[in-house]
């Protein structure tokens, strides 16, 4: 026998003593660690959102042109409809503030819709690797957060064509509060339903009505200060509206860039109808920014929240989604 080798009996007891998997504790093959779990794996994030998008524009010869295209034509039908046709002279520059609070609450309802079906359209990939399932929903709202970002490049390009566009440091501030608010919320709606959606399919469809109500929650189609106006016996009532998050963040968006481009000229031309009034603050509720500021807070409890219902039905997952 050579030096060092081992006899079967002495090799049999290593290999034993090898595969001795007693002490091991058994641990889920599917990663954790919930939203930072997901942080840790940036790079993972980085290649679905670009499945995603290539998802979306796959066999597209113009490709993310859309991105341009679609909300150009959507504020151009806004401009021609409210301010041409219907006249809408009693809100100036009319077509800005509506397009200014549909880039969020656009950027809500994708994130929320597109959240909500994330695992079940990503089933196969979610029962074959190993990864945080909270990856999808966050993936969603990124792809959403991507496309707002044409449509605020035309919004911008509105407000710089009325000429009279003033944009100020608080503004700025107001507009980055709303979205900090939308994609706290939108992230956490689109969290908790896609766990959710797996185990009852209907909520697809509840969702969809949900986020078809939204928009008329929110003051785009019409100013706040009508609501102001109609409820002034009632102030409860205008309160009980303000407690919409969603509603906080168009004011927000609107104080940044709707308001900034009306010239005291403009605010002569307009009607008391609606009870418009010039100046920066006298179309928004008092204290626009401290609601703003307590709504971020909610809408980050909210998605601790969503995190939380989301791990207790994470094992439950794959078994469902056969």
């Amino acid at each position: 026998m050579t030096p060092g080798a081992e006899t079967p009996e002495g090799a049999d007891a290593t290999v034993a003593v090898r595969h001795d998997l007693d002490h091991v504790p058994l641990v889920d093959p599917a990663a954790k660690g919930g939203l930072v779990g997901v942080l840790r794996r940036r790079y993972l994030l980085k290649l679905m959102v670009r499945r995603e998008l290539r998802a979306r524009y796959i066999g597209s010869k113009m490709g993310l042109a859309w991105s341009y295209i679609n909300p150009f034509t959507r504020f151009l039908t806004f401009y021609f409809v409210f301010g041409i046709i219907l006249g809408r002279g009693q809100v100036p520059h009319f077509a800005i503030h509506l397009f200014a609070g549909m880039v969020l609450v656009n950027l809500f309802t994708e994130s929320f819709n597109s959240g909500t079906r994330s695992i079940l359209q990503n089933k196969a990939v979610v029962q074959k690797m190993p990864l945080p399932r909270e990856i999808f929903p966050i993936a969603s709202m990124l792809v959403s957060l991507y496309h707002t970002g044409p449509q605020l490049v035309i919004l911008v390009g509105a407000c710089l064509a009325t000429g009279s566009f003033s944009p100020d440091p608080v503004g700025l501030l107001a507009a980055l509060l709303g979205f900090g608010i939308v994609i706290l919320l939108g992230t956490g709606m689109g969290l908790m339903f896609a766990a959710i959606n797996v185990m009852y399919r209907d909520w697809t469809r509840v969702v969809q009505i949900f986020t078809q109500v939204l928009p008329f929650t929110a003051p785009m189609m019409y100013p706040y200060t009508l609501v102001e106006k109609r409820f002034s016996g009632f102030p409860e009532i205008t309160h009980f509206y303000l407690f919409n998050p969603l509603a906080e963040a168009v004011l927000l968006i609107q104080r940044g860039f709707w308001i900034t481009t009306i010239s005291p000229a403009d605010a002569k031309t307009a009607g008391a109808e609606w009870g418009f009034k010039p100046g920066l603050h006298t179309n928004f509720p008092d204290h626009l920014f401290e609601r703003g500021l307590i709504m971020l807070g909610a809408a980050a409890v909210f998605l601790v929240f969503a995190q939380w219902v989301f791990t207790r039905l994470d094992d439950k997952i794959p078994d469902r989604l056969v």
